[in-house]
Formats: structure tokens, C-alpha cells, sequence
């Protein structure tokens, strides 16, 4: 899968800028030089992020019509591009980033990072990775081997040979592919039915490990 966005300006200088930039981190970037154009455009595709120049005809208007639109997805980050005279519309408008032209690499870079991070974030939140590894479960004094079948950054979905009755709290230890140390973390059981299915919420995770399983699944989101 791959990120999108809509660059809404016709300052072909900035838009090279941004461009390069987009498509270091992945971002496909479709160019729409024309305010109504892009309503439209907009109205029949979603983008994950989208990139508007207040200097451009018309810019007023597609900015008033996106705050009035009840059906545009509140998580897509808008971007705006502007000169220093419209600093207190921009501010008005509550755009998730700014910056302001001529663009400096530098800010365009950390902006557009810091908007990539939020799209991912709110993708991830809800992506299972399915999976079929091993993991071990510990509670009490006993230990069970599993089958882990699905895999997010808030819990993961077990198959055991049989139906149990766990309940509370339960320590998991499994190895992702790839990764050289074994994920460790301590976990609480959500749900179980009769045909030895599982779910478990991730309690405590050390920083590390809840990095590399968010850069992991990461990874797989953008290979499938």
C-alpha cells in the first residue's frame, strides 16, 4: 500500500520542491494547478494528505468549502503553503502544518515527516497484519504454545490446539521475521471462544520493543 496526496498550487518552483520531497518518503503526489479543479478531483478520490498554496486563485474559496464539508475525513493533515502576509489566516484556518514560502528544504522536510508520522499513525492504529508464528504464552506457573494469527500495535489475535479458559493478565513471547531479538511483552486476555481463538491486549512494552513492532508493521503495511 502507498500514501497519496493532492499538491493544490500552480508555483511550479515550489511544487518541484515539494515533489522531491514527497517522493523521498514515499508519497505519490498528484499536481492540480487550479482551485476548482481540484474540488472536483477531491470530491471523487480520497488523499491521505493534502498540500495547498494560498497565493493560488481561488485557494480562499477551496479552504472555506473544506471547513464546511462535513464528509471530508478530519484525519487527512492539511498542509498549507503561504507567504508571511497570510500568517493569521493560516492560523485562522487551523491547518494541522504551515510553512511558508520561498519553502526551505529543511522546514518542507520536517513538516511533511511530522505528516507522514499522523497518516501512518492513524493507518496503523487499526491495521492486523496476519500472520502464522509461534508464541508463547505464560500465566500463573503455566506456559502454552500458540499459534499467532494476527498482529497490531495494540494486541494480537492467538489460535491454541484447543479451548481454554484464561483469564487476566499473561506474559507473550514471540520472534517477528526479521528481527533478530524476540518480542517480549505482557499482555491481558480480551477474549477467548470454543474454538481455541484469543485475543490479548499489549499492556507493558519497553519503548524499544513497541518501536521496532510500530517500524515492523510499518514495513509489512507498505509490502502488502
Amino acid at each position: 500500500m502507498t500514501l497519496s496526496s493532492m499538491v493544490v498550487s500552480s508555483d511550479w518552483q515550489e511544487v518541484s520542491v515539494l515533489e522531491c520531497i514527497l517522493g523521498g518518503l514515499h508519497i505519490v503526489v498528484d499536481v492540480v494547478p487550479e482551485a476548482e479543479r481540484a474540488w472536483q478531483k477531491l470530491a471523487k478520490s480520497k488523499v491521505d494528505a493534502l498540500i495547498v498554496d494560498c497565493d493560488l486563485k481561488g485557494a480562499d474559496k477551496f479552504l472555506k468549502n473544506l471547513q464546511e464539508d462535513s464528509r471530508r475525513p478530519a484525519a487527512v493533515p492539511l498542509v498549507i503553503v503561504s507567504g508571511p502576509r497570510r500568517k493569521n489566516d493560516i492560523a485562522e484556518r487551523c491547518a494541522a502544518f504551515t510553512f511558508e514560502k520561498p519553502i526551505s528544504v529543511e522546514q518542507a522536510v520536517r513538516t511533511l515527516s511530522a505528516a507522514r508520522n499522523l497518516i501512518l499513525d492513524g493507518r496503523l492504529r487499526y491495521h492486523r497484519q496476519a500472520l502464522e508464528l509461534p508464541v508463547t504464552l505464560a500465566y500463573g506457573r503455566k506456559q502454552l504454545k500458540a499459534h499467532l494469527i494476527n498482529l497490531s500495535q495494540g494486541g494480537m489475535g492467538i489460535r491454541l490446539a484447543h479451548s481454554i479458559d484464561i483469564r487476566g493478565s499473561v506474559q507473550i513471547v514471540f520472534e517477528l521475521p526479521g528481527n533478530d531479538q524476540p518480542m517480549k511483552a505482557q499482555g491481558e486476555v480480551a477474549w477467548t471462544d470454543q474454538r481455541g481463538h484469543a485475543g490479548i491486549r499489549f499492556g507493558q512494552m519497553s519503548q524499544r520493543l513497541q518501536r521496532g513492532l510500530q517500524l515492523w508493521l510499518e514495513q509489512q503495511y507498505f509490502i502488502n
